[in-house]
């Protein structure tokens, strides 16, 4: 039952998105898309971050890949609202934006850390590519650049994210530290 409403939980932003779009209608479909898909997947990325960080009080951390997943398929939900609605699979449209616009290739940059990571997330690829999991830090960060840039100018949202992430960040190499020198 926790698993279904975990679940039914993370598909609500979708469900949302796709009410606002055939629905209630918006002025820039293309626009809302992103807003919505990049959003969501890097607020799951900080979830997926965070789990491990609050399992003193509530250990969710059986959930931890399945947040990691979605954050993926919000991503990947995000780069096909570019290549297919906004590019129109027009390849050298891409290639311009991402050259004309580097929150473009940050972006794609975090998306394929975070393919990477989906790919090799089953037990036996996780086991052997675990260390390299470590990325998804820095696919946060350049997700973070990449919406920040994207929107041209700082909102308190935006805020609320790096404020967020600093403080994900410094509990994370705390934890690091206390576990290299045995500090509990």
């Amino acid at each position: 039952m926790k698993y279904f409403f975990i679940f039914a939980l993370l598909l609500a932003p979708l469900v949302f998105l796709f009410i606002k779009l055939f629905i209630i209608e918006v002025n820039d479909p293309i626009k809302y898309i992103f807003s919505i898909s990049g959003a969501t997947a890097i607020v799951l990325l900080l979830i997926s971050i965070s789990i491990p960080l609050i399992k003193k009080w509530i250990n969710l951390l059986k959930y931890r890949k399945t947040v990691g997943l979605f954050a993926f398929f919000y991503a990947l939900l995000h780069l096909l609202n570019f290549v297919i609605l906004d590019a129109r699979f027009d390849i050298m449209f891409i290639i311009e934006e991402s050259l004309d616009k580097p929150f473009v290739y940050l972006g794609m940059i975090s998306f394929f850390i975070l393919l990477f990571m989906a790919l090799s997330s089953r037990a036996k690829l996780f086991k052997k590519y675990k260390k390299y999991h470590q990325f998804v830090y820095l696919a946060l960060f350049l997700a973070c650049v990449h919406f920040i840039m994207a929107q041209k100018s700082l909102s308190i949202l935006q805020y609320v994210y790096i404020f967020l992430i600093v403080i994900i960040f410094t509990f994370k190499i705390k934890q690091k530290i206390n576990k290299i020198y045995k500090i509990y």
